[in-house]
């Protein structure tokens, strides 16, 4: 199937990474963007290229637009304005590349500068995707793709664990692409999970990029989720689910709800401005405002489970762990 009117990638990276977001997307396409406006070949700040995709599934050309970023901060404020609502609505995945090797800086202060800025660029691209896109409730694919090549040993391995916990802190999906791989030759971890560009492409390609989820189909699976009145929530295992976490986040998660009820003034029905019933157990059966939290809380749960379907088992207990506190932040 010919998707003919595919969703858009948004591919971004700070100015001075402009050589990085061109290599990736040259590996990710077959081809280099090229600048927009000849007397400025360095920028690729406004530039549509297209990304083929094709799967047994469907074949499409996915436009990416492309941008780079000097102030982080005014950046987010202008996709974040109401005037840019169309531009996210037709949104199916953002690619944020950035350097990891510190290659850019000369001296550990410039080093630890230019870390601190990245850090600074992903947390503004971070708000864009919870404020603008919905955060974990968004159906798209998000993907932070760190350029460089990491120190050897430990070190390495410690660089590479505060990049992904960055990332994921923000809901994005670390992808590591060393400064001297070849593509096609990033090969697989120990889990044998495809890594580097590879990994990249193949979220891609998993993405849903016709914009549907509103169909019979998509409807069945998303309502089996969804516990009926018939059902009985004491049944409910969320172990079976794999997401990543076990029985014991969900106790949190209950006596969350229960707390954050009684400071609503709720009563057990939901209602709001009622009086709180005194003497209540949290071990109780849950009444229909207790329910209908914990759906919304599943519905998340499940948007995050399908996002990290393809990634390794440790960062999706990550990716996981976040989402649950985030959760409970709310509540």
């Amino acid at each position: 199937m010919e998707i003919s009117n595919p969703r858009r990638i948004l591919a971004v990276s700070l100015t001075e990474s402009t050589e990085h977001l061109s290599r990736v997307i040259k590996d990710l396409s077959g081809t280099h963007p090229q600048p927009s406006n000849p007397q400025e070949p360095s920028s690729l700040a406004g530039v549509t290229h297209h990304l083929p995709l094709s799967t047994q599934y469907y074949t499409a050309s996915v436009p990416v637009w492309l941008d780079v970023v000097s102030s982080p901060g005014e950046w987010a404020d202008s996709f974040l304005a109401p005037e840019a609502k169309e531009v996210l609505d037709v949104l199916g995945g953002l690619l944020l590349v950035f350097n990891v090797g510190g290659s850019h800086a000369s001296g550990s202060s410039s080093v630890a500068e230019g870390k601190a800025k990245t850090k600074e660029f992903i947390s503004h691209v971070g708000r864009v995707v919870r404020q603008g896109l919905g955060g974990w409730e968004w159906d798209g694919v998000l993907l932070a793709v760190g350029v460089g090549d990491l120190s050897k040993g430990e070190e390495g391995e410690e660089e590479m664990d505060e990049w992904e916990d960055v990332c994921t802190e923000w809901g994005l999906e670390f992808v590591h692409v060393s400064g001297t791989a070849v593509k096609g030759e990033e090969g697989r971890n120990e889990f044998g999970e495809r890594m580097g560009v590879a990994r990249a492409l193949e979220a891609l390609q998993a993405n849903d990029w016709g914009g549907g989820g509103g169909g019979e189909e998509g409807g069945e699976e998303f309502g089996g989720f969804v516990p009926r009145e018939d059902e009985d929530l004491g049944e409910f295992d969320p172990e079976s689910m794999d997401f990543g976490f076990d029985r014991e986040d969900f106790v949190g998660l209950r006596k969350a709800i229960w707390s954050a009820g009684r400071e609503d003034g709720m009563d057990v029905d939901g209602g709001e401005g009622s009086e709180v019933k005194k003497g209540g157990d949290e071990d109780e059966e849950m009444d229909d405002g207790d329910v209908q939290k914990l759906e919304r809380i599943m519905l998340k749960l499940q948007a995050v489970r399908d996002r990290t379907a393809g990634m390794s088992e440790e960062q999706r207990k990550r990716i996981a762990k976040q989402a649950v506190g985030e959760v409970m932040k709310e509540l």
